[in-house]
C-alpha cells in the first residue's frame, strides 16, 4: 500500500483509521528523539528524515539531487514499517538493536535489512525507537553513507 503525496500531514490522512494514532505516536517518536540536523519528509511514497541538501550538497547517489534518506515509516498493508539505514549500514547497531529488542517486546522481531515491521500496533516498543533514533547523528551517518556506499 503506496500512499503517494507531498505532505506527512496529507499521509498520515490517508492511513486507516485504526492506525492513524499509533503512525503519529511513531512519527513523533522518531521526531522528538533524532539529533539536531535531520528534516522530515515524504519520499519513496513514505515520510521520514533525511540529511538536507545545506549539510550534504552530494545528495542521495540512488535519486541525485534528493536529500539522503535516514528513516522512513511506511503504512503497508499489514503492519507498519520503520526503515532505519543506519541499522542496515552499520553492524554494531544492527546488533544492539537486535539484543535490545527482546528487552522491550514480548514478540519476536520481524524485521528485513533495514526493515522492522509491526504487526500489532498495541506491542510497538516506543522507548526503544526513541532510544535507536539517539544512536547516529547527521555526521555519523554522512561518514557511515560514504563508507559503505558512495562510489
Amino acid at each position: 500500500m503506496q500512499i503517494h503525496t507531498h505532505s506527512i500531514e496529507d499521509y498520515i490522512s490517508q492511513i486507516p483509521e485504526e492506525r492513524k494514532e499509533v503512525f503519529r505516536k511513531l512519527f513523533d517518536t522518531v521526531q522528538d528523539n533524532l539529533p539536531k540536523g535531520f528534516i522530515s519528509n515524504t519520499s519513496y511514497g513514505m515520510v521520514g528524515w533525511a540529511v538536507p541538501l545545506e549539510i550534504y550538497p552530494a545528495g542521495y547517489h540512488c535519486s541525485p539531487g534528493s536529500p539522503l534518506p535516514f528513516i522512513s515509516l511506511a503504512s503497508q498493508k499489514n503492519f507498519i514499517a520503520l526503515y532505519h539505514m543506519g541499522i542496515y549500514a552499520k553492524p554494531d547497531l544492527l546488533d544492539w538493536f537486535v539484543n535490545e529488542f527482546p528487552k522491550h517486546s514480548k514478540r519476536k522481531l520481524d524485521m528485513g535489512k533495514s526493515c522492522i515491521r509491526f504487526k500489532k500496533m498495541d506491542e510497538i516498543p516506543f522507548d526503544l525507537i526513541a532510544e535507536v533514533s539517539k544512536k547516529m547523528t547527521v555526521e555519523d551517518w554522512i561518514e557511515c553513507y560514504e563508507s559503505n556506499f558512495k562510489r
